[in-house]
């Protein structure tokens, strides 16, 4: 899926991700009125604190790999690929390994150091 927004979703599955896209985005925008909306819909708080925790974990998650330049495994990224349809196959960001980081001779002749 490309894009939950034009997804043909549940009310409740579209404001946890309306939810979960804003705390991603803008965690300093999330207000009372945001916890309010997923109530109005029907979700408990403790259904509103698992939605909190699992996204703060993916981002934390995936911050932490980009932090450290972790790529997936080779089966892993066919595998992604493979689960892929549409639009979101084409996007070079979610299919493409990152660039790396080049290192300078500094840095490497400094590790080779504490060795």
């Amino acid at each position: 899926m490309h894009d939950y927004r034009s997804a043909d979703l549940d009310t409740e599955t579209h404001a946890m991700l309306d939810y979960a896209n804003k705390l991603t985005k803008t965690p300093s925008d999330v207000h009372h009125d945001d916890f309010q909306k997923l109530k109005d819909i029907g979700l408990t708080d403790q259904q509103i604190l698992s939605v909190v925790l699992i996204t703060c974990t993916f981002n934390f998650m995936t911050r932490l790999a980009d932090g450290l330049g972790v790529e997936p495994r080779e089966e892993t990224a066919k595998a992604a690929l493979e689960w892929l349809s549409g639009p979101a196959r084409e996007q070079k960001w979610l299919v493409e390994p990152k660039a790396q980081p080049r290192q300078s001779q500094d840095s490497t002749t400094e590790r080779s150091k504490r060795k």
